[in-house]
């Protein structure tokens, strides 16, 4: 069997855009006919330039070859322009990449991408999912603990046992900050009423996203050890993974971290230092569904946890769920809400979640189909990428 055909697809995600501006997936084809399906994360240039990217590295490295053997071609990809480290650009293509081949694996033996490594572990995955504003809103859920509040016990009606928030946005580009008091407070605020409200019904999800230095995130973990977070995510910046430690050994709350990292070398630098014990891996960025594998199985022997990130499209989601029903560490998995809205328009079959869980489907490959028509209709034409920092300081 040779790959002899790839599609690229840029998607724009519908308001309210949970997930993303847009989503970027590539599909490779067979000689026989296997249509594989993956999706490239949040590579930080154009979409429509990204998808000249994945053209080129086909043309020049996947054409032609055999798409069982993943290792031979990730090696060669990695190593692209004598590059051999973790470049998120290139690892976002690899990933998408890698897992379309994995896909065509499972379809071309029958069975799903978790048989394939190791086994069925996992019968059901907990999900979590961000506490999210609704178009009748009349405050903002990121700032206003009262409405968060309401927002998290409506998924916890709906079966939910954990949510994540971040009441320390925004993010910027001149990041971390020392928080103010202020911010201190509203934070505690935050957690406080959220653990009143709910008790032992969800776990509270502490996400940042970098935005603090060190004493900063210290100052803040000491508010928030009384109301026992199951992580603070993302401390610090991702780039220091010595300063992440610091803040790790200051506290009892687990941290958690991974979503801005790509390749087995920047997770083991996370696990040698003790900066994480819940490594957040997006599989559409850290080099595909093999090297997720790989670094579960490293923080396996330092007894940390995954917990695979999805603030992308479902293909990434697809992916996420395959590797956590075969992994025996795995905590808990990001939902975007309950999968449904346009996450679950543009598959031909939506991913199956029953109050709170996410049930691993039993097709072949990753599990889902892309509907190419749906795709088709939905293209994007903004100039915005898929995510953006504040380009002034807090």
């Amino acid at each position: 069997m040779k790959i002899t055909d790839c599609k690229t697809f840029v998607v724009g995600n519908p308001p309210p855009h949970f997930g993303g501006q847009y989503f970027v997936f590539v599909k490779l084809i067979t000689d026989n006919g296997i249509a594989g399906y993956g999706e490239v994360y949040s590579v930080p240039f154009h979409p429509h330039v990204v998808t000249h990217m994945i053209e080129d590295v086909f043309a020049r490295q996947v054409e032609g070859t055999d798409p069982f053997k993943i290792e031979r071609l990730w090696r060669i990809v990695y190593s692209s322009g004598f590059t051999q480290r973790p470049d998120t650009s290139i690892l976002g293509i690899l990933s998408g990449i890698e897992m379309a081949c994995w896909d065509i694996v499972g379809k071309a033996l029958g069975r799903p991408v978790y048989e394939l490594l190791g086994g069925q572990v996992h019968e059901r995955l907990r999900s979590y999912t961000y506490i999210y504003p609704e178009p009748d809103d009349k405050t903002d859920v990121y700032v206003d603990p009262d409405l968060a509040v309401q927002r998290a016990l409506k998924y916890a009606d709906m079966g939910f046992t954990a949510v994540k928030f971040d009441p320390v946005s925004p993010f910027t580009a001149f990041d971390p900050r020392q928080l103010s008091l202020e911010a201190l407070d509203r934070a505690e605020r935050f957690v406080k009423m959220l653990r009143e409200a709910l008790g032992p019904r969800c776990d509270l999800l502490f996400g940042t996203h970098g935005q603090m230095t060190t004493s900063s995130a210290i100052r803040l973990a000491k508010r928030l050890e009384p109301y026992d977070p199951l992580w603070l995510e993302e401390p610090v910046p991702p780039e220091n993974a010595e300063e992440m430690a610091r803040v790790a050994r200051q506290t009892s709350i687990p941290i958690a971290t991974g979503e801005r990292l790509g390749s087995k070398y920047e997770f083991a630098r996370l696990l040698t230092e003790q900066a994480a014990s819940i490594l957040q891996m997006n599989l559409g960025r850290v080099g595909g569904i093999l090297e997720a594998k790989k670094i579960a199985g490293m923080a396996e022997a330092h007894y940390a946890q995954i917990a695979p990130h999805l603030y992308c499209g479902p293909i990434v989601g697809a992916a996420n769920v395959q590797i956590s029903a075969c992994t025996p560490n795995f905590l808990i998995l990001e939902s975007i809400q309950d999968w449904g809205g346009f996450h679950a328009e543009i598959l031909k079959k939506p991913m199956q979640w029953e109050e709170g869980y996410v049930i691993p489907p039993s097709a072949p490959g990753i599990g889902v189909e892309l509907d190419e028509e749906v795709a088709a209709r939905h293209p994007y034409e903004g100039q915005a990428l898929h995510l953006d920092m504040h380009d002034q300081p807090v």
